[in-house]
């Protein structure tokens, strides 16, 4: 780290998934570039990057495109790992900050280490009233679905637009590409009234009518 906002060599891992803040990852890491990139951050207490594969596949394979991934991404924490057979791990991550690399490099291992920005994390912001239904909405799916990492969600959470955006973002279906343009939003309440038009536009969560 050579400021509060610079990360430099940064180990990347191109999905083809959004890592959202907060949100939940679990991996199964078998590649010897991934794990040695995991025993490495777990014994630094270090997170690694996670972007959206745009071309190329997330295992190495002779003769297969390179890797691109989109600039826009999110540091990953570890938050356990577990041998599930010879050569296979399961590792749990969360979300934290998002960053944007300014440049990138593939080391001869196969692993990509990228230097990045860290970029500003949400602002605390309460849910308008008019936004409260996507939260009731929320705590229902959540109730069903029987999220672990969730069940803990606290009311401080729930009350907060960018965590209530985030969670909707990681549910709702849509594209790799829409996510990232979510996830990009600085606004909490702007990512919040987003997703919200596009689960009343699929009927997920009521329209709201403003009284007069």
């Amino acid at each position: 780290m050579t400021s509060a906002l610079t990360l430099v060599s940064l180990p990347i891992f191109p999905l083809h998934t959004v890592l959202f803040p907060g949100g939940a990852l679990p991996l199964r890491v078998f590649e010897p570039r991934y794990r040695m990139m995991v025993r490495g951050c777990r014994e630094q207490g270090a997170p690694f990057g996670v972007v959206t594969l745009l071309s190329g596949s997330e295992v190495q394979r002779s003769h297969a495109p390179e890797e691109r991934f989109h600039p826009l991404g999110t540091l990953a924490h570890i938050d356990s790992v577990a041998p599930l057979s010879s050569g296979l791990e399961l590792i749990q991550c969360t979300g934290k900050d998002r960053f944007r690399i300014t440049a990138s490099r593939k080391l001869s291992s196969g692993l990509w280490v990228a230097d990045v920005t860290l970029l500003p994390g949400d602002t605390a912001t309460p849910v308008p009233a008019d936004l409260q239904h996507a939260t009731l909405a929320l705590r229902h799916v959540l109730h069903n679905l029987s999220l672990p990492h969730l069940e803990q969600a606290t009311e401080q959470q729930f009350a907060d637009c960018g965590w209530v955006a985030n969670r909707w973002c990681e549910l709702f279906p849509m594209s790799e590409q829409l996510q990232l343009q979510l996830l990009k939003l600085d606004s909490p309440l702007l990512r919040l009234e987003l997703i919200t038009d596009a689960l009343e536009g699929a009927g997920i969560v009521p329209q709201h009518h403003i009284k007069t």
